[in-house]
C-alpha cells in the first residue's frame, strides 16, 4: 500500500510513497531530506541525495544522519551532483529518466536492499515551460513504476523559483504533498490504475482538465477505471470532463468510489456511459 494526502514531515513513508514538497527555506529541505533518507536506512533501503553543488557539500548535508559515513562508504547512501548530471537548462527526457531510476531500483534490490530511496531538489530541472512540461510528465510516469515496484522519492521545489501555478501541475501528480494547493490528486494506484483524490471543485476544474490531458488514461479490459476511493467532493463540470474523454476513448468509466455524492451526481447528469462501483 501507498499513502496519500497531506504529509508534514518526511518520516514514517513507504517503499512506494512519492511526496511533493514545497519549502521556504533551504535549510527546511535539507532537514526534511534527513528525515527521508534516515527513515529509509533504517528500512534497508539504499538511499540517495540529489542537489545542486559538489560531492562533498551534499555530503555535509547528510549530516545528522546516524550512521551516515559508515552508509556512505558500504554503498547503502550515495550523493549525486544534479549540476554535473543534469548541465543548465536541460530538458528531461521523461521515459529515460524512469529507465535510469528502475536500473537504480533494480541494482539497489540485487545488492540486497530492500529499495531505493531518493531526496531531489529538483527546482533547476522546471524553471522553463519546456522543462515543466517535459518534468510534470516525468512525474506521472515515474510514480506508475514506483507504484509496483519499492522505489520512493521526496520531489522538493523552492518557493521562491517556482510559482503556485507551476507547482500546483507538479503536486497534483503526487499521491502526497505539504501543500494545502491545489486540493485534488491524480496518481498512480498500482496495476497500472490511476487514482483521484482530495477535492476537485471551480477553482481546480482547468488544473484538473490539464491533469487529464498529462496522464492520458487509457481503456482497459474493455472499460476505462478510476480509483476514486480517496475522492471527497467532484464538481458537476469535472465529471462531464471524465464522461467526454471516456466518450473519445470509445470505452465506459468506471469510478471506484467512497463519496456517496457522486452517485447522485450522476444520476441528476443521465450519465450512461459512466457508473459508479461503491467501495466498502
Amino acid at each position: 500500500m501507498r499513502s496519500s494526502g497531506a504529509v508534514v514531515h518526511a518520516r514514517g513513508l513507504g517503499a512506494h510513497d512519492h511526496v511533493c514538497w514545497r519549502y521556504d527555506d533551504v535549510r527546511e529541505f535539507r532537514a526534511r531530506a534527513r528525515e527521508f533518507l534516515s527513515d529509509g536506512l533504517e528500512r534497508g533501503l539504499r538511499v540517495c541525495y540529489v542537489a545542486s553543488g559538489c560531492a562533498d557539500v551534499l555530503v555535509e548535508d547528510l549530516r545528522g544522519i546516524d550512521g551516515i559515513d559508515r552508509a556512505l562508504r558500504e554503498g547503502a547512501a550515495r550523493v549525486a551532483s544534479l549540476d554535473a548530471t543534469y548541465p543548465f537548462g536541460t530538458v528531461v527526457e521523461p521515459e529515460a529518466q524512469v529507465r535510469a531510476y528502475a536500473a537504480a531500483t533494480e541494482a539497489a534490490v540485487a545488492d540486497g536492499f530492500a529499495g531505493f530511496r531518493v531526496a531531489a531538489e529538483a527546482t533547476p530541472l522546471v524553471r522553463t515551460p519546456r522543462q515543466l512540461a517535459a518534468f510534470t510528465r516525468y512525474e506521472h510516469l515515474v510514480d506508475h513504476y514506483m507504484a509496483d515496484h519499492p522505489f520512493s522519492a521526496l520531489c522538493a521545489y523552492a518557493t521562491g523559483e517556482v510559482d503556485d501555478s507551476a507547482f500546483a501541475q507538479l503536486a497534483c501528480l503526487h499521491p502526497n504533498t505539504n501543500a494545502r494547493s491545489p486540493g485534488f490528486r491524480l496518481h498512480a494506484a498500482g496495476g497500472h490504475v490511476t487514482a483521484l483524490g482530495g477535492e476537485v471543485d471551480a477553482s481546480t476544474e482547468d488544473l484538473f482538465a490539464w491533469a487529464l490531458g498529462r496522464v492520458d488514461l487509457r481503456p482497459r479490459g474493455g472499460e476505462m477505471v478510476l480509483d476514486a476511493t480517496g475522492l471527497t467532493f467532484l464538481d458537476h463540470n469535472s465529471l462531464l470532463r471524465l464522461a467526454d474523454l471516456a466518450a473519445e476513448r470509445g470505452t465506459p468509466l468506471v469510478l471506484r468510489a467512497s463519496w456517496p455524492g457522486l452517485s447522485r451526481l450522476l444520476e441528476f447528469l443521465d450519465l450512461h456511459d459512466v457508473r459508479v462501483e461503491q467501495a466498502a
